[in-house]
């Protein structure tokens, strides 16, 4: 006679604890406190015990996968997806897998109905956003997403919505970061390359965050020095020709991203302009190729790890509870070459 497989109800009984504490202990929820979900697990390490997906998809009427959905608003077809998002991809891929959830992912725009094709027609349970930085032209159907009762996170800063979570970088605080360290190595006439309006908060915030430490340093923010610029490498070189072209006088870059100070560095240096002795540039992001540019570029990292990891998390706990925290990252600046000493 074939040896009776174990289940979480002998696992439950064996722990002292329910069978859905065991389902969350099982998915590393933080719902279930850490010294039972280590009892749980070790018990069912103990027992061998296998999750039977299919089992559990059937009983639970969920499809253990969720759908990860990128806005791409390139200008042309061919643009190159940001490597923000690539890297964000990466680790969302990962934190999925550790849940043992698979991973839908799809480009969308703007005029689609796409928010119908997913969880509505069970093809996920929940939604991961990212790539929605103009909220203003998204909103509409941001809205109707929250109305039709979805579970989703989105990337970026806190949305009012009824339903539906954001995790983000505290993007005033990168803003600061940058410009105070500018301000420490001696640069005194810094400019903001990054679009500074309603329809981008995320660059807006970290303007706000640059005129912040301006004026900690009993500086005025100069309006002709924040040029706009969108996260391309060929918006930071034309951002940065602006204000050559217009003869403004400045010895320092805060980039709204690392694209942005990637195009402008090698738009200054083919002018024959010293990086960082004319000018020292901080970027945004921490991409892999900011450490790799020649000189290498000092950066606000944004932890996608981290990221990842929490806009899986959370989006599991939303399926599982209906509970919505928001939740906002701490940025990191990395000091490279860019700004000098």
């Amino acid at each position: 006679m074939a040896e009776r497989k174990a289940t979480s109800f002998d696992i439950a009984a064996k722990a002292g604890v329910s069978q859905s504490t065991v389902s969350r202990a099982l998915r590393d929820s933080p719902l279930v406190n850490p010294e039972t979900r280590a009892r749980v697990q070790a018990i069912a390490r103990e027992l061998n015990y296998q999750v039977d997906r299919t089992a559990s998809s059937l009983r639970t009427g969920n499809t253990r996968t969720l759908a990860l959905l990128l806005f791409e608003d390139a200008p042309e077809a061919a643009s190159p997806i940001n490597p923000f998002f690539l890297s964000m991809l990466g680790s969302i891929t990962k934190a999925c897998s550790a849940h043992e959830y698979d991973l839908l992912v799809s480009f969308q725009h703007p005029e689609e109905d796409w928010y119908a094709r997913y969880e509505e027609a069970h093809r996920a349970d929940g939604l991961i956003l990212l790539g929605y930085g103009d909220y203003v032209s998204a909103h509409p159907t941001l809205q109707r997403l929250a109305d039709s009762g979805a579970h989703w996170v989105i990337w970026g800063p806190r949305l009012n919505f009824e339903h539906g979570i954001c995790v983000g970088s505290d993007n005033a605080l990168g803003g600061y970061l940058a410009t105070r360290h500018l301000l420490q190595q001696g640069r005194g006439k810094i400019a903001f390359l990054g679009c500074n309006s309603e329809q981008a908060p995320e660059f807006a915030d970290r303007y706000r965050g640059y005129g912040d430490a301006l004026r900690e340093a009993r500086l005025a923010a100069d309006p002709d020095l924040q040029v706009y610029a969108e996260s391309f490498e060929e918006s930071g070189a034309d951002a940065v020709a602006s204000l050559l072209d217009a003869g403004l006088e400045f010895d320092a870059l805060v980039c709204a991203s690392d694209l942005i100070a990637i195009g402008a560095m090698h738009y200054l240096q083919d002018k024959g302009i010293d990086v960082p002795g004319d000018v020292a540039i901080v970027g945004f992001d921490d991409i892999q190729a900011a450490a790799y540019c020649s000189p290498a570029l000092t950066t606000v990292r944004q932890d996608v790890k981290r990221a990842g990891e929490t806009l899986v998390n959370l989006l599991l706990e939303l399926i599982e509870s209906g509970d919505e925290t928001s939740r906002l990252l701490k940025p990191e600046l990395i000091v490279r070459e860019s700004c000098g000493s």
